[in-house]
């Protein structure tokens, strides 16, 4: 908040303070800009669009997040935190691979879904992805999220196996690559607006067919 920093006995007009930027809740333009960034998309959102989510002027957009593509990749880093911590928990051996499994596609369908039930998919895939010709730092963050997701399919699928729920004899890498393949499928479908009932039926099918 801007103070005035005149004397109570100076008799001239107020001047206002300058060089000091509105006061914000970073946390909170963060999620108002990804919710602009996942609708539109990068090339879509403007920054006149930027400022209106956030309530903050171009200049104190700027100082606190710096320019377009910066405050772009801000946005991309809090999302992909925000979700880690739910798919940790999704991921955790507490049940069997099966219902594991089916926990995390939950967990995704939950994620790609808006507030009104209307499908929007993955950030990194319906908004991030496609800007990644462009930057290439964001190429490298949306691809180091999907190995990250591979080495957890995999990780899961391992300990399901050494506690006898796999056969010893299945692909660990050829099953994860299903599993993550058809995590991003849920994403893409969902994105397009295919009915979350044949969503998991899909989920079901590709569950089914991994633990055998």
């Amino acid at each position: 908040m801007v103070q005035n920093n005149s004397s109570p006995v100076d008799p001239g007009p107020r001047q206002k303070a300058r060089g000091r930027p509105k006061a914000y809740d970073r946390p909170t333009a963060l999620k108002s800009m990804r919710d602009l960034f996942w609708e539109q998309g990068y090339a879509g959102t403007s920054l006149d669009d930027m400022s209106a989510a956030t309530a903050m002027n171009r200049p104190s957009l700027y100082n606190a997040f710096g320019d377009k593509a910066s405050a772009f990749k801000a946005v991309l880093d809090d999302y992909v935190d925000d979700v880690r911590q739910m798919y940790v928990a999704a991921f955790a051996p507490d049940v069997p691979v099966r219902d594991g499994l089916t926990r995390v596609y939950e967990t995704a369908i939950r994620i790609y879904n808006r507030e009104d039930g209307i499908g929007r998919g993955c950030f990194m895939i319906s908004a991030a992805l496609i800007d990644s010709i462009r930057d290439r730092d964001i190429a490298a963050k949306v691809l180091e999220a999907l190995h990250e997701m591979d080495r957890a399919f995999r990780w899961r699928l391992k300990v399901a196996q050494q506690a006898g729920e796999l056969s010893p004899n299945a692909d660990i890498d050829a099953l994860g690559m299903v599993a993550s393949a058809a995590h991003n499928a849920v994403a893409v479908r969902m994105r397009a607006g295919e009915d979350p009932a044949l969503i998991r039926r899909f989920v079901a099918q590709t569950v089914g067919l991994i633990c055998g």
